[in-house]
């Protein structure tokens, strides 16, 4: 205890130290910086990275804490002091000529952004031994385009064709802010476009601009023209010439002319692949994943496309390409030569790890081996055995609740780098990184109150397109098989008798579900070449599952039978009907580097038909947790205004076949270590249909938004780059659990049971 009260005292002295103990007679701590702007959309946060000097860095709450350990007394004798000594801070002092640049850097951003009358005053304070710096920006009238013209067509009309077509040429228009950074970003795009269609030499600086501010009071005409090599030359377009592969063998043997290395060229469809006797990849492989082929326009987009998808195969450790333009027959091209380098092969893995389950947390334990290129195609093939234990805590006593459960099982896996499909949609091969995968698994779970046994076979094909914006995931056939060979008497009293739950023991009987799956993901920006970053980058996936139409189709043609309760059957198993769409939407706005506001909306709806009057126990949605409405824990919300919390959790029904989910987050960047959030979120879940056995919990297009629970909160992140660590507490604000009129418990709360806490990995969305 003597120790904490010795610290205690030690951080009250640093904080109470004086700041400008040590800056010299004479001088001034630079204190604080204020820029005051009246530019409509160029606040102070866009103007700060152009000040040549800024104030001593400061912690929220705690202000300048590096400075205070810098200003710690000189007797260094002991450890504490010798490494306050050793991160702190020395004093920023006032320097009157970086303040002149600053204000000349600021109007010269300006200038860039249209305010060719822009003036940048500043104003010092100077009191007790701290200097207070203020920049006063005026931006007066901006100068905007009165003619924006170009000269193209008359230069070259193959570039103006191209150009036009892709609508690039109206870089700007009539009424626009002449703003040189949207002239070079016009520059930029062009430059893409010219490159994605065969210009392999071809520069931003070919274009140029003329300004003219003469013509007008704040007015500017700019003309667009473009340089060409000469004045009797056009840029040229190249088509990919000869190329060749090296397969895996080393480059220093192949430059060594005094070694007899036994090589083998080939050529396929076109490509010269170079391997050794041995051969590291298939032609096939190679060809599929290299989109630099003979007789194609050259683009950038193929030589990513290349990169990406070579370097994605598992065997291969590192890709270069080396292009070389050429003439040939008066016609230009380019030559390419690509060296594959080999990894390692083989990889085995034992790994112990934290898992966060919905907010659940646990440890899992797995043994994999991993086999790169398992049929000489960039194959991988893995085998992996795992092990988790996870702790569920209970909202009330029951015992079989209060305990947590574990699981093993065993997974097989194989994936192939390029799609097999029929010759009818042949076109879809060349799509970047492209994959088919296989798997096959069995999983066991023991909870006290139950064992269940899953069996899984999944086919799956992966595939990009629109440069990797748009990623697609097709599974044709899955097929999941569920039985529970034992359950406690308890849990069958509670759950799975005819006259407690005659509907939701469906969901636990055993069952066949035989699915097709379709899941698109799209982003609006290059996700592989990071090109264009959008000021609101967003997500957005959406997916459809329907279950059922193969067994459907098989009991039709008369391969099945009717069990005892009417159900259709296929080897004697019932199977499931149903049809899941999801659609989910996360989208960031970054202010700063230090500020970001962030929003996601989360739909989903399900529905049993045919063989099935309830949906599986697994397919259905739960409320509450880590990634949802956060005032509540994982699996206690819903659905609808339905709520039984006097006898017991009721996890097995607090699941439904409608989710919404709404949440906006605000996050403040403390240090490159803290980030601190608050956050608002609402949503609930609904049943389709009326169960008996969940009253309040029916979805209603007049009553739904009256149901919305809504939660508020703060959070705290630990980023280490390659991990982010998220603690969030969330409050309860409306709870549609409790009785009509006094739902809104922000205006009442109830620590104890409206506060949720809640640990997992990574961002919500």
């Amino acid at each position: 205890m003597k120790k904490y009260i010795v610290f205690i005292l030690w951080i009250f002295t640093l904080v109470a130290c004086d700041v400008t103990k040590k800056v010299p007679e004479g001088s001034y701590l630079l204190n604080k910086t204020e820029i005051e702007s009246d530019v409509k959309g160029i606040g102070s946060s866009a103007l700060k990275p152009y000040l040549r000097q800024k104030p001593n860095s400061s912690v929220f709450l705690l202000g300048k804490v590096k400075l205070h350990m810098y200003n710690i007394p000189e007797d260094t004798s002991t450890w504490v002091n010798r490494l306050l000594l050793k991160y702190g801070e020395p004093p920023v002092l006032y320097n009157e000529q970086l303040t002149v640049i600053s204000a000349e850097q600021i109007r010269l951003h300006l200038n860039n952004k249209g305010y060719l009358n822009a003036e940048v005053d500043t104003a010092v304070v100077k009191k007790d031994k701290k200097a207070d710096v203020t920049y006063d920006v005026t931006g007066h009238e901006p100068h905007r385009i009165r003619i924006f013209r170009d000269t193209i067509h008359s230069t070259d009309t193959t570039i103006y064709n191209i150009l036009n077509q892709a609508r690039r040429l109206e870089v700007m228009r009539e009424g626009d802010i002449f703003d040189l950074s949207v002239l070079e970003e016009g520059r930029e795009r062009m430059t893409t476009i010219l490159r994605n269609r065969g210009y392999y030499d071809f520069l931003k600086d070919n274009f140029y601009f003329i300004a003219d501010t003469t013509v007008g009071t704040s007015q500017v005409d700019v003309t667009l023209a473009l340089n060409n090599p000469s004045d009797t030359t056009f840029h040229q377009q190249y088509y990919m010439g000869n190329v060749t592969v090296i397969n895996g063998v080393d480059a220093a043997l192949l430059e060594d002319s005094t070694r007899q290395l036994p090589l083998d060229t080939i050529e396929y469809r076109g490509m010269q692949i170079v391997s050794e006797r041995e051969r590291f990849l298939r032609p096939q492989a190679v060809y599929y994943n290299t989109f630099l082929r003979p007789g194609r326009l050259y683009s950038d987009r193929i030589v990513e496309r290349t990169y990406a998808s070579l370097n994605g195969m598992g065997p291969v450790n590192q890709t270069t390409i080396n292009l070389t333009p050429v003439i040939r027959n008066d016609s230009a091209y380019i030559d390419s030569k690509i060296t594959l380098f080999p990894g390692n092969l083989h990889y085995t893995q034992f790994g112990v790890d934290g898992t966060n389950s919905a907010g659940d947390l646990g440890v899992a334990g797995n043994v994999t081996y991993e086999h790169r290129n398992f049929l000489k195609g960039g194959e991988t093939f893995r085998v992996q055995l795992n092990a988790a234990y996870e702790f569920i805590t209970a909202s009330d006593s029951l015992n079989f609740l209060d305990n947590s459960f574990y699981e093993y099982g065993a997974e097989v896996f194989l994936s192939i780098p390029q799609l097999l499909l029929p010759w009818v949609i042949k076109q879809l091969k060349d799509q970047p990184s492209a994959s088919t995968e296989f798997s096959a698994g069995l999983n066991f779970q023991k909870r006290p109150e139950y064992l269940r046994q899953f069996f899984n076979l999944s086919s799956r094909f992966q595939w990009a397109s629109m440069e990797w914006r748009l990623q697609h995931m097709l599974e044709p056939v899955g097929v999941t098989y569920v039985r529970m060979p034992w359950k406690s008497e308890r849990f069958e009293e509670l759950y799975l008798s005819e006259d407690a739950n005659p509907i939701l023991r469906y969901s636990y009987d055993d069952q066949l579900i035989v699915r097709s799956a379709y899941t698109v993901t799209y982003t609006n920006y290059n996700r592989i070449a990071r090109r264009d970053m959008p000021v609101i980058p967003f997500r957005i996936r959406s997916g459809v599952e329907v279950a059922g139409w193969l067994p459907r189709v098989f009991t039709s043609l008369g391969a099945g039978q009717q069990n005892e309760n009417g159900f259709e059957t296929i080897f004697k198993l019932p199977y499931s009907e149903y049809v899941k769409g999801d659609f989910d939407i996360a989208a960031s706005h970054t202010f700063n580097d230090n500020n970001t506001i962030a929003a996601h909306l989360a739909l989903g709806m399900a529905y049993p038909y045919g063989n099935s009057t309830i949906l599986p126990f697994e397919k259905r949605y739960f409320g509450g947790g880590a990634n949802s409405v956060r005032g509540w824990s994982t699996r206690t919300l819903g659905p609808g205004t339905y709520s039984r919390d006097s006898v017991g959790s009721d996890f097995g029904r607090k699941v439904g076949d409608v989710k919404l989910d709404l949440s906006v987050e605000f996050r403040r960047k403390l240090t490159n270590l803290f980030e601190l959030a608050t956050f608002v979120d609402a949503g609930n879940i609904w049943t389709i249909r009326d169960y008996v056995e969940q009253p309040g919990g029916m979805f209603r297009w007049n009553s739904f938004y009256k149901e919305l629970a809504v939660a508020y909160g703060l959070g705290l992140r630990l980023d280490l780059n390659f991990l982010l660590i998220r603690i969030d507490g969330g409050m309860k604000a409306h709870n549609p659990g409790l009785p009509a009129g006094s739902r809104w418990t922000i205006f009442k709360p109830d620590f104890r049971r409206d506060f949720a806490f809640h640990f997992a990995i990574g961002y919500p969305f």
